[in-house]
């Protein structure tokens, strides 16, 4: 006799050995499992027909290519509603599929593990709940619902390769559902690779007609334009050069258009004083290396990158020579001295070995006794400082708001809802999730919030940064008048607008309606998920948006990360791309993709393993760099090399031959 485990001796001919056949105990044990499980499963097979009629409406109204699609997120999205661990457990103990890949097709997967379970028990065919198949009538909610038997599900305009009912063939026809709208939103799939590559076009892009040919040559799938930025004219001119180098490099290019939505940032501050501060090189230990320059008057033709102050009168800088002392007291009142090493017409150049603070009005001095003026300066942008434990005031207007060292920290918010919406206790994050707080008072034209994050020795909040509200429900629609006047130069010029900041299904519903009154049907639809809301009404929002021809989602992971928190953000990507999956929606991963790379040449090993997990995803999305066209070539070259191993979920068994020495 074996030594116990587990308390309980282990004997010759146990069902614990290997390789021996199991007692009659422990089959019955396994039989009565098998019959456990199976209860469980016909329960959620239940569930799919409480959720089928209490969805009828809203499947009923979906575009009839869409309605299996429908049908099937539904169910999903009844069974993803309980907890399923420990049911899978016990059907990966009993070698039956676990239901980690039934997002393509969950009834009939369901329905395949019901069937195999009835078997492992003893039972024979398993009797299952009657669960309502499709709407007959998608002009009624009221119509009769098709029977629930697999193979007499209808299927609307569907090719003959997604037909098929039997068990498992609904994953499969699931599958290839999503390929067909992946098709249809986002051009075919490119030879190697089932993953796109979308690019956000540079303003550049309206001029220099050789970027759009060079990032269409790297591998872009997808051209991206932000209404955010530049205008129709420039619009247009990228527009004309993308349709020019995808004819002639004979590529399917699709372009797709950013509507700018209802982003809330903070508003203007006054501008701070007329100063520059100039200051030499100094190296660790205190001693200036290269000393600092300065143009005063008009700057040399060639641009060196050295910044440049006005004088006046400009007779008097004609006058100058090389090796010339100029004499100031600076804002500080500190006595410098400047010396020319260079003129040339309207200007001089001037070297100076200690830190000078500039300012509007300063006289100069020459060695002769002659004096000149600093002319007008820029203004200084100003910044509210932060720290944990203080309280910021946002204000509730458009004017520009003084910095000043009494009382709190104010600055305007550009979202007057924001103030009706809000409570006390709800979360105000600030510049791109840098900032946090807490709103301890709110009223119609205040809103004071704690800060509770901050850099440890402050932060410093400028004008034009982003808000978020991740725990107020902002009622404002997110198709603004701005948003509706772009999307006429949108349905005449792109094949996707990308809707930013949607929250709600009505949101989806007000876009198809303005698309409607500009028999714009052409344009395909893409919901960026960018606000917990947005992610909370995802299923809903579905199903308004499957009411279109081809729609997709976008996981903007930038403000949808600030919202949910760092942390959250990986689980939040893995249940977008399987509730839409379930949908049978193609789903572009966007937002810091290669970000290093495109920006700095040189990327990061965590961006590489962010780029391959984008694999999973229909089309990945780059933002735009000096070294974007480096970056799409690496995108590609990640990504076919990556769709031999992984599709969606399901890890791909391909060759290993780095290992092949070993087993032969």
């Amino acid at each position: 006799m074996t030594a116990p485990r587990n308390g309980t001796a282990e004997t010759p001919g146990a069902e614990s050995r290997l390789g021996a056949a199991p007692s009659p105990g422990a089959a019955q044990r396994r039989a009565e499992r098998a019959a456990a499980c199976l209860s469980r499963v016909t329960g959620l097979l239940e569930a799919l027909g409480t959720a089928r009629v209490a969805r009828r409406e809203e499947i009923a109204r979906v575009n009839p290519r869409h309605l299996r699609s429908a049908v099937n997120l539904v169910d999903y999205a009844a069974v993803r509603a309980q907890d399923l661990r420990s049911l899978q457990n016990e059907l990966a103990a009993l070698g039956v599929s676990s239901l980690g890949r039934m997002e393509a097709g969950v009834h009939e997967h369901l329905v395949a593990v019901a069937q195999t379970l009835a078997a492992v028990a003893g039972q024979g065919a398993p009797e299952l709940p009657d669960v309502p198949g499709f709407p007959t009538a998608t002009s009624s909610p009221d119509a009769p619902w098709s029977s629930n038997a697999p193979s007499s599900h209808p299927a609307p305009e569907r090719p003959d390769a997604e037909r098929g009912g039997a068990p498992g063939a609904e994953g499969r026809s699931g599958q290839a559902t999503l390929a067909r709208n992946a098709a249809g939103l986002l051009g075919p799939a490119p030879q190697g690779r089932g993953t796109r590559t979308m690019v956000t076009m540079p303003s550049e892009a309206a001029t220099d007609a050789g970027l759009a040919r060079r990032l269409v040559a790297a591998g872009m799938d997808v051209a991206r334009i932000n209404c955010a930025h530049d205008g129709p004219e420039q619009w247009a001119r990228m527009v004309e050069h993308l349709r020019a180098a995808a004819a002639e490099q004979d590529r399917d290019l699709r372009i797709a258009m950013d509507l700018a939505g209802p982003k809330v940032r903070t508003g203007p501050l006054q501008p701070g004083p007329r100063v520059a501060r100039i200051k030499p090189q100094r190296d660790a230990t205190g001693h200036v290396v290269r000393p600092a320059r300065l143009w005063l008057g008009t700057p040399a033709p060639v641009d060196d990158g050295v910044a440049c102050v006005p004088v006046e009168p400009a007779a008097w800088l004609a006058e100058r020579q090389p090796g010339d002392r100029l004499h100031l007291r600076d804002a500080r009142d500190s006595g410098r001295t400047l010396r020319v090493v260079q003129t040339h017409e309207g200007g001089v150049l001037v070297e100076f070995s200690k830190t000078v603070y500039f300012a509007t009005g300063l006289a100069l001095t020459s060695r002769d006794g002659s004096e000149a003026e600093l002319g007008e300066l820029a203004e200084t942008e100003q910044r509210v400082r932060l720290r944990a434990g203080e309280t910021l005031r946002l204000l509730n207007t458009s004017e520009p708001v003084p910095v000043t060292p009494e009382g709190p920290a104010s600055i305007g918010c550009t979202l007057p809802e924001a103030f009706r919406d809000a409570r006390v206790g709800h979360r105000v994050l600030l510049d791109d999730g840098k900032m946090g707080g807490v709103v301890r008072a709110v009223g119609p034209g205040t809103m004071d919030v704690e800060i509770t994050r901050a850099a440890p020795g402050g932060s410093r909040l400028a004008a034009e940064k982003g808000i978020n509200f991740p725990d107020t429900d902002l009622r404002i629609p997110s198709l603004t008048a701005q948003d509706r006047e772009d999307l006429r130069f949108v349905a005449r010029h792109a094949d996707i607008v990308n809707m930013s900041f949607v929250r709600r299904a009505q949101d989806v519903a007000d876009l198809l309606a303005e698309l409607d009154a500009l028999d714009a049907h052409g344009l395909d639809v893409t919901l960026k998920i960018e606000t917990v809301g947005g992610f909370e009404q995802l299923p809903m929002m579905l199903l308004e948006a499957m009411r279109w021809e081809d729609c997709g989602v976008m996981i903007a992971r930038g403000d949808l990360a600030v919202e949910t928190g760092f942390e959250r953000m990986a689980e939040v990507q893995e249940e977008i791309l399987w509730l839409c999956e379930a949908a049978h929606v193609p789903v572009v991963w966007a937002t810091q993709v290669l970000e290093s790379l495109a920006k700095k040449g040189v990327p990061s090993r965590a961006e590489i393993t962010d780029a391959a997990q984008g694999q999973r995803a229909e089309c990945v999305m780059l933002n735009k760099g000096p070294f974007v066209v480096e970056a799409v070539r690496t995108l590609v070259s990640v990504l076919e090399r990556m769709s031999g191993h992984a599709s969606k979920k399901t890890d791909l068994l391909r060759a290993l031959h780095a290992w092949a020495g070993f087993v032969r």
